[in-house]
């Protein structure tokens, strides 16, 4: 006992000591698959919601043996460096808590066991808004991973419009964000110390913009309408495949295969760097899980399959790294999504153990610590992409960073 005290304390002091910079999202082990956390669309991956808004988290366990998991709740300030609220001053309840709404798999060559989570519920709710992160703890107290999300109060208005760069140079390429921000009573004290805005786009928080700060005033309304400082490159729309029925070949899947588990071979990929932009709806970056073999429940009727991604792409690496990039994992870079070079036929590989459901994702270069997202897709303006803006607000005399407004829009109202 006295081991395990002594390794769950170091344990704990190693975490803190990560947190005490800024907290990042933990990846999950192998085992531990489809992790879905969303609020009102389930093909969310990065939940915004308001104050006692339904959040609902869902993953798979591989080795299927109904293992315990328990969850946490931290709060943290607007950049994501720790908050100094004690935990009873922003939930009210209690958490690490065993999370018992889980079943095992049914019908399936894969076992696994499928566990479903929602916030707030009977033993915790959230009494302030702003940035919170969920972690996933086994019976041995390991982190096995957390998800960052957001709960908003709506004490502003956020009115947002996505426009064409004015620079030339970037007109094709990229799309420009302009918004402004009213509050309901009164003015923001001191705004440009106070007011903390952060522009994410597809929920990508990797891909946020900060550092803003007010251009303007018209009245008690802030207005930010910057070029350069606020634009994102369009992108592409993302490639997709669709495996609710791993019998038959469907679009972008052009053979079948049941061995041990499933197999599905997607079509080869072709770059699409320097062809023209040609609109195909998509769900930017998501993934829905869902089966039409055995029309039931998908979370644990739903099979897994291995799929195979192929992308001819003419490109010699020179320590830089291909990546299939999505919301099945978080877009999250690891050894299981990297792709590896095969001579024999001039392509790059990989493959993924995937639930069934339909999938987005792209191809990703990268280079060092940076990341292209856009290397083999090309940028284009009139790409659709979905934009949030966070609005965070640390009143005078405050101790937090409250999310008083989020402004959503989306490119199909893109604006010259």
């Amino acid at each position: 006992m006295k081991t395990k005290a002594l390794f769950s304390f170091f344990n704990c002091l190693i975490l803190a000591f990560s947190y005490a910079q800024n907290a990042t999202e933990f990846p999950p082990p192998d085992q531990i698959k489809s992790i879905k956390f969303f609020g009102s669309q389930s093909t969310e991956n990065f939940p915004v919601v308001a104050l006692n808004e339904k959040i609902t988290l869902l993953f798979d366990d591989l080795k299927g043996d109904e293992a315990d998991y328990y969850y946490r709740i931290k709060y943290f300030n607007q950049d994501w460096s720790p908050s100094t609220l004690f935990q009873n001053e922003y939930i009210e309840g209690y958490d690490n808590l065993r999370i018992n709404n889980y079943n095992t798999s049914f019908n399936t060559l894969q076992t696994y066991t499928h566990y479903q989570l929602e916030l707030p519920n009977e033993n915790v709710r959230f009494k302030v808004s702003g940035n919170y992160l969920l972690e996933v703890y086994d019976a041995f107290d390991q982190l096995i991973f957390s998800r960052r999300f957001c709960v908003y109060e709506e004490s502003a208005s956020v009115r947002v419009g996505v426009f064409r760069p004015q620079n030339m140079d970037r007109f094709l390429t990229h799309q420009s964000i302009h918004f402004s921000i009213t509050p309901f009573q009164g003015v923001f004290r001191n705004p440009e110390q106070t007011v903390f805005v952060h522009l994410i786009q597809n929920r990508q928080w990797n891909s946020s913009l900060t550092g803003l700060k007010p251009q303007f005033y018209s009245g008690n309304t802030l207005e930010y309408r910057y070029e350069r400082p606020a634009q994102f490159e369009g992108g592409n729309e993302f490639y997709f495949f669709d495996t609710k029925d791993l019998r038959v070949t469907t679009p972008n899947i052009s053979y079948t295969n049941r061995a041990e588990l499933y197999e599905t071979y997607l079509n080869l990929d072709l770059p699409r760097l320097y062809q023209e932009y040609t609109y195909a709806p998509d769900i930017n970056g998501g993934f829905e899980i869902r089966n039409n073999m055995r029309p039931s429940n998908p979370n644990n009727e739903a099979d897994y399959s291995y799929v195979y991604f192929t992308l001819a792409a003419n490109y010699e690496l020179n320590k830089e790294e291909i990546y299939i990039y999505g919301g099945f994992n978080n877009y999250h870079l690891g050894e299981l999504n990297r792709m590896y070079y095969n001579p024999a036929l001039e392509i790059f590989e990989g493959v993924l153990l995937l639930k069934q459901g339909f999938y987005n994702y792209k191809y990703i270069l990268k280079q060092g610590e940076t990341l292209h997202i856009n290397a083999f897709s090309g940028s284009h303006a009139l790409t659709e992409n979905e934009y949030l803006v966070l609005v965070y607000y640390r009143a005078i005399g405050a101790q937090h960073d409250a999310l008083v407004g989020v402004g959503k829009t989306n490119s199909f109202e893109l604006q010259n």
